[in-house]
């Protein structure tokens, strides 16, 4: 057997909410799946992948059931019983086979085939960064398999991206809940960081070794391929008339800021000496913990608050350029198609979407945020897990100058100078 997949009785308990290995991004748990599966079968059987493989077998009758991966062929679970609840242990996508047996008699076969049906596939809330990077592997997965597929995620998302996505339906979650949505689905699917999976009980591979977009289309079983977010903006014009630049400085914890204590100041000199505005876009102009605070940095022009997403894409759109961390503003200026050029050290490259100006200093201690030896601390903001309370806290950023990244901006096609 190559599944942990688990028989239990079929009166089994109410169902309780499903609390993936923790995330970063979610710090909650999803909703969890229909008491009973959704689908019927004959003979009172039920069936769904909600979750997973799910079977439910009446008592009382003498069964067999099996459970196959038509992809690999392998047999992942097989069971004698008189009623029983099955469900595997992988909630991500396999193409499962269903098999049924009253006595010796077959009585019920079903491949996964989700044409025309409903899928539930679930986002974090609270997060800008790793929706942008996930959404375009829904519209991947309602391609490849032709679903009616449901995403569940922030209001705020789902203003911003339901213009370009017509073929899906974006919902809160408080609207998945409210149309029992979870009710109905054929399968669902939740996306998320999931550090702790050493079982691969919810992601295939460990994200930390594909990339942060990337982990998606494997949740989801589709191409890996790297697909900027469609975005179609209420306004799309220019909104300032002179040549600009926008930056983003704040970041979640310390680690992901870029810690050189000149590094900004000399860019921003860089920029408006020769002719540009340079625009902070985060959302606010002051964010830390404890003792450690971020400032917007002082000759860039204030342009912090609660802007909506679709007038940040829009500022973006415009800019000559895009200087930010690996947050979620960079990936939203990837998506308005801006050229990006992204500070970060404690980020392998690789884990964000390919960009020409990616900067890095390989002479430093890098990479942690992807090495899975260690495990990200999200309460802890000023994690630094191989040189915590030394010198070298943070060199990975630290030790980026800003000629380094001067020296990227300037390879940006007509940047180097405005006017």
């Amino acid at each position: 057997m190559l599944d942990n997949t688990a028989a239990a009785p079929a009166a089994a308990e109410p169902a309780t909410p499903v609390t993936p290995a923790e995330t970063v991004t979610t710090h909650i748990a999803y909703p969890a799946a229909a008491a009973a599966p959704t689908q019927a079968g004959p003979l009172d059987i039920r069936y769904d992948f909600n979750f997973g493989a799910r079977v439910a077998l009446p008592p009382g009758r003498n069964w067999r059931v099996r459970l196959r991966d038509l992809d690999t062929g392998n047999t992942l679970f097989e069971s004698k019983n008189e009623g029983a609840f099955v469900s595997s242990s992988k909630r991500f996508f396999v193409r499962f086979g269903i098999e049924v047996w009253e006595g010796e008699e077959s009585v019920f076969t079903h491949e996964y085939d989700a044409r025309g049906r409903e899928v539930l596939i679930q986002f974090p809330i609270g997060t800008l960064g790793d929706i942008m990077a996930w959404f375009p592997y829904a519209q991947s997965f309602a391609d490849k398999y032709g679903a009616k597929v449901t995403c569940a995620l922030s209001p705020l998302m789902r203003d911003l991206l339901a213009p370009a996505y017509p073929d899906l339906t974006l919902l809160d979650h408080d609207e998945v809940a409210a149309r029992k949505i979870a009710e109905t689905s054929y399968a669902t699917y939740s996306l998320g960081l999931f550090f702790d999976d050493a079982a691969n009980v919810w992601q295939p591979t460990d994200f930390r070794q594909v990339g942060l977009h990337k982990t998606a289309a494997y949740i989801l079983g589709v191409a890996p391929e790297e697909i900027a977010p469609r975005l179609v903006l209420p306004d799309e014009s220019r909104p300032i008339a002179e040549p600009y630049v926008c930056i983003a400085v704040q970041s979640s914890t310390q680690c992901k800021h870029w810690n050189n204590p000149e590094g900004w100041h000399q860019v921003i000199a860089f920029l408006k000496e020769r002719g540009y505005r340079v625009l902070c876009i985060d959302q606010k102009r002051v964010a830390g913990s404890g003792l450690s605070w971020n400032h917007i940095p002082h000759g860039s022009e204030d342009f912090t608050g609660d802007i909506p997403l679709a007038e940040r894409a829009r500022y973006l759109k415009h800019a000559a350029a895009f200087i930010g961390l690996s947050s979620g503003l960079s990936w939203l200026a990837w998506a308005a198609g801006t050229p990006v050029v992204l500070i970060s050290g404690f980020t392998h490259p690789t884990n964000e979407f390919h960009t020409p100006y990616r900067v890095i200093n390989w002479h430093t201690c890098n990479s942690c945020w992807n090495d899975v030896r260690v495990r990200f601390d999200h309460h802890d903001y000023l994690w630094c897990p191989r040189h915590a309370g030394t010198a070298q806290q943070f060199e990975c950023t630290r030790l980026i100058t800003g000629q380094h990244v001067i020296e990227t901006i300037k390879r940006i096609p007509g940047l180097t100078q405005a006017a």
